[in-house]
């Protein structure tokens, strides 16, 4: 079974959100191992500046790195990223899946990645140009995977 993992930056604090992640993960258990690595955010002031940001992305950005499993093929979520339909998103990951067998997706904190982490990865995926809650981003990746190995495998949850 192909393993998935989802790093991400930030703790989930809403029962709402982290009750739909537990949900997606059980849902993609049918297709895969999927694996939430979930690290802390930096610290930054109530308003902070470009290079207190720019340290902070750093510091999580070297944390990333080391989560990032092994032969992974992977993927940085961020607005300047490829947008894919459905079925062109599903056909990708069956190519790197069959090749790979191991796929990372990278959600960073709330101001983005860091330049290192994008550039250690093999795509940069934008789901849309418009903008979500940080949390939702979550949920909304887990189903768009859910949706590629449902679309995989001929399942009916895609109309």
């Amino acid at each position: 079974m192909v393993q998935v993992t989802v790093i991400t930056v930030g703790n989930l604090k809403e029962a709402y959100w982290r009750d739909a992640i537990a949900e997606y993960e059980k849902r993609l258990g049918a297709f895969c191992k999927p694996e939430i690595i979930q690290l802390k955010e930096a610290r930054l002031s109530d308003n902070p500046s470009a290079s207190e940001i720019g340290a902070a992305l750093a510091d999580e950005g070297k944390r990333i790195l080391a989560a990032i499993p092994p032969r992974s093929y992977k993927i940085a979520m961020c607005v300047e990223g490829q947008q894919f339909s459905s079925e062109d998103l599903a056909a990708k990951l069956d190519g790197v899946l069959a090749n790979t067998g191991s796929l990372c997706l990278i959600i960073g904190s709330s101001f983005g990645l860091s330049d290192e982490v994008k550039r250690a990865c093999d795509l940069r995926l934008s789901v849309s140009k418009l903008t979500f809650p940080h949390q939702m981003m979550r949920v909304l990746l887990l189903e768009m995977l859910y949706r590629c190995f449902g679309i995989l495998k001929g399942t009916k949850y895609h109309k």
